[in-house]
């Protein structure tokens, strides 16, 4: 089967994660692209022990390099002749040092009218924080979602584990530069694609608008002189709604707020109600609390806990490390994890996640050496 992208020329000048993640997916569908790297190449690469480390790997699998040094004239109007056949360019460098170097869209566009630009920054190409160097952190910090993780007990807040706006934005960043080659199609144009670290995360965050809808009702309430309720400074802190429980073989999320995990093994798995007469709500959770324990920690083997967890209609996950989460049956079945061949040994990496019915996405190689594709890539393109 083909692939969506099949013929379309990428020409990523991207660095670290937010860029070369929507390379990536571009490559897994099929688009030729070519990364442009600096003679002392993507920072990226040293992020391990060996020459391209297991981060590198993932976010380039698929990709040619060639190495292009935009301090000398030759450089720049090399990537300029590139950029006058390719269908599309990534970039994430800081609003201004495209133009800098004779690269910014305006100049791009002139000599290839069709070339569609994706320009990947931390507060949009023309705001009044443009300038602001920007990393996933700081967007987490900036959209309220460090402020949500509050450390038990006290104390300041901590970042998540994950680049999550770097994923998120190279993602919206995909389905920005798919729309402009569609619009192409239709008008023969491209057009530049503004994408901030900022817009992306603040839109994909679910519990946004809930926290902005309890800021405005304290607005309310102090502008009309109602008085604050005790917990109101909470209404805007997200409890995950989950339980963590100890299992066979290992802890064992299971999904829903109390109340509903409750229900469902009273209603489905026959836990009566603990609760005595005349208990206050305190004391009914407590003792439903205590029925909960002793239901799960009832069960000899983690298959017993699951079967009755599915019985009861409860969405449940295996706790898994890192190393064990590429263990997971499903992503054995959807073929998720690719084993590259490489002269210094096989690697594993993890494969875009669409599947089409009449299409194809793969990972067609592995991440290249620097400059590795240089003479082909001059040839293939510029004849």
């Amino acid at each position: 089967m083909a692939h969506p992208l099949d013929g379309v020329k990428v020409l990523d000048l991207c660095r670290v994660l937010a860029g070369p993640f929507a390379g990536r997916m571009l490559a897994d569908l099929g688009a030729d692209v070519v990364k442009v790297e600096p003679p002392e190449g993507d920072v990226s690469r040293a992020f391990g022990k060996r020459p391209e480390s297991a981060y590198f790997r993932q976010q380039n699998a698929g990709k040619r390099s060639i190495t292009v040094d935009l301090r000398e004239p030759e450089g720049c109007e090399l990537v300029r002749r590139l950029a006058a056949v390719a269908d599309v360019v990534l970039e994430n460098f800081r609003p201004g040092i495209m133009a800098r170097y004779g690269l910014a869209w305006s100049d791009l566009s002139a000599r290839n009218p069709r070339l569609v630009m994706l320009s990947i920054s931390g507060f949009g190409q023309d705001g009044p924080e443009r300038d602001r160097a920007s990393y996933a952190g700081v967007i987490h910090a900036e959209t309220g979602v460090v402020a949500r993780r509050r450390t038990p007990g006290g104390g300041l807040p901590h970042d998540i584990e994950i680049s999550m706006a770097d994923t998120v934005t190279g993602l919206h960043g995909v389905v920005g530069v798919l729309a402009a080659l569609r619009l192409r199609d239709e008008t023969g144009l491209g057009q530049h694609v503004d994408m901030a670290m900022i817009d992306a995360m603040a839109f994909s965050d679910d519990y946004l608008p809930n926290e902005v809808a309890a800021a405005r009702a304290r607005e309310e309430r102090r502008a009309t002189g109602v008085a604050e309720r005790a917990d109101a400074g909470a209404e805007h802190v997200r409890t995950s709604p989950n339980e963590i429980i100890d299992a066979p073989g290992g802890p064992v999320i299971v999904m829903g707020e109390f109340k509903w995990i409750w229900k469902s093994i009273n209603e489905r798995c026959g836990v009566t109600d603990p609760t005595p007469p005349g208990a206050t709500i305190e004391e009914k959770v407590a003792a439903r609390r205590r029925a909960w324990h002793d239901f799960h920690t009832g069960f000899a083997t983690r298959e017993d806990l699951l079967a009755a967890l599915d019985r009861a209609n409860l969405a449940w996950g295996i706790v898994r490390s890192g190393g064990e989460a590429l263990a997971s049956p499903t992503l054995a079945h959807r073929g998720s994890v690719v084993e590259i061949d490489d002269p210094e040994g096989p690697y594993t990496v993890t494969r875009a996640p669409y599947r089409f019915s009449a299409g194809e996405s793969s990972v067609r190689a592995g991440a290249p050496r620097q400059g590795e594709h240089r003479d082909e890539v001059i040839a293939d393109w510029l004849g």
